[in-house]
């Protein structure tokens, strides 16, 4: 038995000739390589950096039910947003999601009308859960709380007026960079060939002789060697987010920013909840705060437009950290200073141009279109619907390309390490090792997969690879060799950025960084 393909930095044995070339490996990208691959599609999927170098990794790492569109009377796409969140939750990834608890305060600034909006919005959610047959498990009704109630689950609270709370529940991812890996592991793992540092040059027609239809040539360019190849393709897909209007030029897109700032744990001590802090003078907007994995805090987002070229990496702005420390100040005891703020980053949404609006009422639905030289661009959407964009993306492209294809299956795939959230939970709860306890709640059934490949690669013994890799730091060596081993790490960017998360706080990320250049010397050429 041949070992599962792995995903591969560079084009060093790549194909030259394919069923479909997929372009950009956000989360779309990856759900893209992975619906044609389980297709039967021979699949060559690529990115100019590296896996959730763009959009993907700069969310609020939420699974949205869509209550924030439906509030915005976007009715089919909050009810996508539903859909999709319980099919991620509840099927391709139970080990990569899990419950989330918010609450609106109903503090002195929240009118008792404007507290009546929030409810009736946690009840409207509620009832698209049902609608999407997702069960009450994982997802428990909202309900009112009391004052004393709402002080008991989130103590950082100011208390002056507070009249209650409503409690809302939604879903969260345990990382989306994480969640990009996994699907692009489990599209390496069904066939397609999954290549980082791989930029596209050019794409242009080919007539091929013998084809149904005509085909696509291809030009990457290899970004570790610099050597350059041509692929052959029946289809392109574009999923290169807001690079896409660079590949095809009748793509219109209106980027917007939106920031997040990371803060420690000890910022707001006891929080286990995510709390909606209203926005002055809006009725449906909010900044969250949002409890994470591993005791941070995001606070967020903005909803800035972009002009101008799109940079590589977004970068925040002091008016957003302002902005975003002003709000959630007005409600927590102890207002927020600039020096709590230990991490900013930034993400731009590819938004379609749909004429002069503000970019945060730009619908968020997806958009898929097939240019004249038969390249189809998925663009538009949001992570929690990743799943049906690339659905959707696939089916133009099969039907452009006349393809012969099977139906779509990735609504029951799923994905690599998934296993019920319970048996999970009994497998952290009974692990031994806080190292070992990790590896589950972020590889899911597959943690013994990365410890094994983690030995194999460095000879090490398990306990120095469950150790972590810097005082003060929780992720540990094993997940830094497989990263470099199974999932196309090149670099100290990669592994340290994208696979796991320490780049987000710059203290951290110097603190790990003579991990990162060991694991890179000690796996070396062997990768």
């Amino acid at each position: 038995m041949t070992s599962p393909r792995r995903i591969t930095a560079g084009l060093a044995g790549a194909p030259t000739d394919v069923d479909v070339v997929v372009i950009g490996l956000g989360v779309t990208g990856a759900g893209v390589a992975l619906d044609a691959a389980s297709r039967g599609l021979s699949v060559l999927a690529v990115d100019a950096h590296d896996l959730a170098f763009g959009t993907s990794r700069f969310s609020s790492k939420l699974v949205h039910g869509g209550l924030r569109y439906l509030a915005n009377g976007q009715i089919g796409v909050a009810h996508e947003s539903a859909v999709e969140r319980g099919i991620l939750m509840e099927v391709t990834a139970p080990h990569l999601t899990r419950p989330l608890p918010s609450i609106i305060p109903l503090s002195a600034g929240v009118s008792r009308p404007m507290g009546t909006l929030a409810g009736a919005g946690f009840l409207g959610g509620d009832l698209l859960r049902r609608a999407a047959g997702t069960s009450g498990d994982p997802l428990p009704r909202p309900r009112r709380l009391s004052a004393a109630e709402t002080r008991r689950l989130a103590p950082p609270l100011r208390t002056d007026g507070l009249r209650g709370a409503y409690l809302g529940w939604d879903g969260q991812l345990e990382d989306d960079a994480r969640l990009v890996t996994t699907i692009a592991r489990t599209a390496a793992e069904g066939g397609a060939h999954v290549r980082t540092h791989a930029r596209v040059i050019s794409t242009t027609p080919a007539e091929v002789p013998g084809a149904p239809a005509p085909s696509l040539e291809t030009t990457l360019r290899d970004e570790l060697t610099g050597a350059t190849t041509t692929v052959t393709s029946r289809t392109v897909i574009n999923a290169a987010g807001v690079w896409a209007g660079d590949l095809v030029d009748d793509v219109r897109l209106r980027p917007s920013r939106g920031t997040h700032l990371v803060l420690r744990a000890d910022t707001l001590p006891g929080l286990d909840v995510a709390v909606f802090a209203p926005i002055p003078g809006e009725t449906n907007r909010f900044v969250l705060v949002l409890p994470q994995p591993d005791g941070q805090f995001y606070v967020g987002l903005t909803d800035e437009p972009v002009d101008g070229p799109i940079p590589d990496v977004a970068e925040p702005t002091e008016v957003e950290i302002g902005f975003l420390l002003d709000v959630v100040s007005a409600s927590f005891a102890r207002p927020l200073r600039r020096s709590d703020v230990v991490g900013a980053f930034a993400g731009l949404r590819p938004l379609l141009d749909s004429g002069g609006e503000s970019t945060a009422d730009i619908s968020r639905k997806h958009a898929v279109l097939t240019s004249p030289s038969g390249v189809v661009t998925i663009v538009g959407g949001k992570l929690t619907t990743y799943r049906r964009m690339a659905q959707d993306a696939v089916d133009a492209a099969v039907a452009a390309a006349e393809l012969s294809a099977g139906p779509c299956v990735t609504a029951s795939l799923p994905l690599a390490g998934a296993a019920p959230r319970a048996e999970l939970a009994e497998r952290i709860a009974t692990a031994g090792h806080a190292g070992a306890a990790r590896l589950v709640r972020r590889y899911g059934a597959d943690a013994d997969l990365v410890l094994t490949a983690a030995v194999e690669a460095s000879g090490w013994a398990e306990a120095d690879l469950l150790a972590p890799i810097a005082e003060g730091l929780t992720t540990v060596w094993a997940e830094l060799f497989f990263g470099v081993t199974h999932e196309g790490a090149a670099d100290v960017a990669d592994l340290l950025d994208r696979r796991t998360r320490i780049g987000l706080v710059p203290a951290d990320r110097a603190l790990a960084v003579p991990a990162a250049e060991r694991v890179l010397e000690v796996v070396g050429s062997d990768r």
